[in-house]
């Protein structure tokens, strides 16, 4: 089984071409076992369906062979995904649903509240339902300080799905306060990365509520923090066009 770090660190979400190449590096270059391989195989063919590369990922995916729970869960998953990023989330409920349940009867904690963030994606609907789940599955894992840190940064992750899921359907007081609960998760078990972005959401929230020059506070802030952000900039011409009115 493959060490979820191992994939933390050859993933960049923000470059699924890279992405690729790397795997592909590390299908070559390292000794891997049946089950390792097709774990990878299941990443890369996500990262082709991030390049709306979906046939080529459909038919990677479908050359994965392995009776190891973990890569049953993963090819789950990662068929889901490709589904959904071809643009008929309806249609990956299946998979994901047979994720989630493999994964809860194998103890794979980290793969059932990645599959139950995805239902909570595609099913707007039920989001909370499907949050409130994937926050349970957090509060009562055990197993080692490293594998539980990383299983909580799905607490930001939620929390954030759920407040767009709320920011979606109009319902902004109730995205707020997910935001702010995303933000509090952030800021006590999330990466760098999660806490600027929970804290971009929570201004972005405030200003659809009109509280206008909190929101310009935040953003401000960020903006210092990291320039080259468009989409804090973005949000600050927004505000700069309120305050211009």
């Amino acid at each position: 089984m493959m060490r979820q770090q191992v994939l933390d660190e050859l993933w960049d979400f923000s470059d699924p071409l890279g992405s690729e190449q790397r795997f592909r590096r590390y299908l070559t270059e390292s000794q891997l076992s049946a089950s390792e391989r097709a774990e990878i195989e299941t990443q890369l063919a996500r990262s082709l369906g991030l390049q709306g590369r979906f046939d080529e990922a459909r038919d990677l995916l479908g050359g994965v062979q392995s009776d190891q729970a973990v890569v049953q869960v993963r090819l789950a998953l990662e068929t889901g995904r490709v589904t959904n990023s071809a643009g008929i989330p309806a249609d990956s409920v299946p998979s994901f649903e047979v994720a989630a349940a493999l994964a809860a009867e194998h103890g794979l904690d980290f793969l059932r509240v990645d599959a139950l963030h995805m239902l909570a994606i595609v099913q707007p609907a039920d989001a909370a339902r499907w949050t409130q789940q994937g926050l349970a599955v957090i509060a009562a894992a055990r197993g080692g300080t490293e594998d539980l840190a990383r299983l909580a940064r799905w607490r930001v992750s939620l929390l954030n799905n759920l407040g767009w899921s709320l920011h979606d359907a109009a319902k902004h007081t109730a995205a707020l306060e997910a935001f702010n609960q995303a933000l509090a998760a952030a800021e006590e078990v999330g990466s760098p990365q999660q806490l600027f972005n929970a804290r971009w959401a929570v201004a972005r929230q405030l200003r659809e509520l009109g509280q206008n020059e909190e929101a310009q506070e935040i953003q401000q802030s960020l903006a210092a923090q990291d320039p080259h952000a468009s989409y804090v900039q973005e949000e600050l011409q927004e505000l700069a066009k309120i305050f211009d009115r």
